[in-house]
């Protein structure tokens, strides 16, 4: 069904590569399960088809695509190894809002866009323990003083995807005027460490480890981007319901071929052609059609858009649906595999885990829901006055 969004040869080639690293990602998920795991040969596969450059822009060596082209691929990734999506797509995106935005300072932008051409990774470091999000207003307490030529970092970040192999660090920390800003840690600066402290039950695979910042010593240019630079919307953040939706896929298609295939003593045919299982294969792939026409719809109106923060109430409102409807068709995929689903070995347990991480990613879903409920009742107040 992926295949009916595919509009271009390109985008063809492009899922036809990643389709074909599918039963590779597959076959090694279960080493996913082990704490401290990380899928290293997934990411080099990636690395060999240059995905890291998939959003470059051509003029930095890049392949130069956007959006759609992204949300695809990160979907298809996702099928075969979520954690994987997951992951490499914050790379991806960060870069892929630069691309858009071209926000950070030219020469900071420069060096590193030459760097993520040679297969340097990227992600961001903002979340921390007991500090609250930042996306609900909490300032870092990692801070960053300057010292000469130098800025000197300290502190502690969670949520640190793809910590084994980042090459940059883009961290955020309170200055001494109480200016929050975005500094670029090298890995590989001393006083960097990482804490491995990603126990979780979920995308596990995604080693989202604890970045440690022990008497960082930075040059004084590394600043990403001045205080002040915003994006209008963060069309790039659509590759978390891609990944979730990836996932559902993933156990659909599982779920199905069992049930095509699985045949009772006592039915003596396939369970699929019985009513309920029908009734619920049937659903799922309702629900597996309305949330990617959903997806893509807001992926073109995003491209199309002259002014594209009117839409970022629309990429709220499609991460939250897209995610919620992901985790039904998990559900009901189990449904119809049955209690062999929860087993170790079976690689529904694994699917059933996974979505539901999609719930704790950005934007969450009771901000969104109490900014829609504000807005509603705003209407009617209005009118009453």
């Amino acid at each position: 069904m992926m295949e009916s969004f595919v509009k271009t040869p390109e985008q063809q080639k492009l899922l036809d590569q990643l389709k074909e690293l599918q039963p590779a990602f597959q076959k090694r998920e279960p080493e996913l399960d082990a704490l401290g795991s990380f899928p290293f040969n997934n990411i080099a596969d990636l690395k060999k088809l240059d995905y890291h450059t998939l959003t470059l822009p051509k003029e930095f060596g890049g392949q130069g695509f956007g959006l759609y082209e992204y949300i695809l691929a990160q979907e298809a990734i996702s099928e075969g190894s979520g954690a994987t999506g997951l992951s490499i797509g914050w790379h991806v995106g960060i870069v892929l809002e630069y691309a858009e935005n071209r926000h950070w300072h030219r020469e900071s932008a420069d060096w590193l866009m030459e760097k993520i051409q040679h297969g340097a990774l990227i992600n961001t470091a903002a979340t921390e323990n007991n500090a609250g999000s930042p996306l609900r207003g909490a300032l870092p307490r990692t801070t960053a003083v300057q010292d000469g030529n130098e800025w000197v970092l300290n502190g502690e970040k969670t949520y640190t995807s793809l910590a084994p192999v980042l090459d940059y660090i883009f961290v955020t920390a309170t200055t001494e005027n109480s200016t929050v800003m975005t500094f670029i840690v090298p890995r590989d600066a001393e006083g960097v460490s990482i804490d491995d402290s990603w126990d979780m039950l979920a995308m596990r695979g995604t080693a989202s480890q604890t970045l440690i910042l022990d008497n960082v010593r930075i040059p004084v240019s590394y600043v990403l981007k001045p205080s002040h630079a915003q994006t209008p919307a963060k069309g790039w953040l659509l590759h978390i319901p891609a990944c979730y939706i990836g996932i559902a896929a993933a156990a659909r298609t599982y779920a199905v071929q069992f049930a095509a295939g699985y045949i009772p003593a006592s039915l003596g045919k396939p369970i699929a052609e019985t009513p309920n299982i029908k009734q619920l294969i049937g659903e799922m792939e309702l629900e597996l059609a309305t949330a990617r026409h959903l997806l893509y719809g807001t992926v073109e109106r995003y491209e199309h858009a002259e002014d594209k923060a009117m839409l970022a109430e629309a990429l709220s409102i499609t991460k939250i649906a897209v995610t919620n409807a992901a985790i039904g068709i998990v559900d009901k995929a189990m449904k119809i595999v049955g209690s062999r689903a929860l087993s170790e070995s079976n690689p529904m347990h694994r699917h059933y885990l996974n979505v539901r991480a999609g719930l704790y990613n950005p934007p969450m879903e009771d901000m969104v829901k109490a900014q829609l409920a504000s807005q509603a009742i705003g209407i009617f107040r209005a009118e009453e006055n």
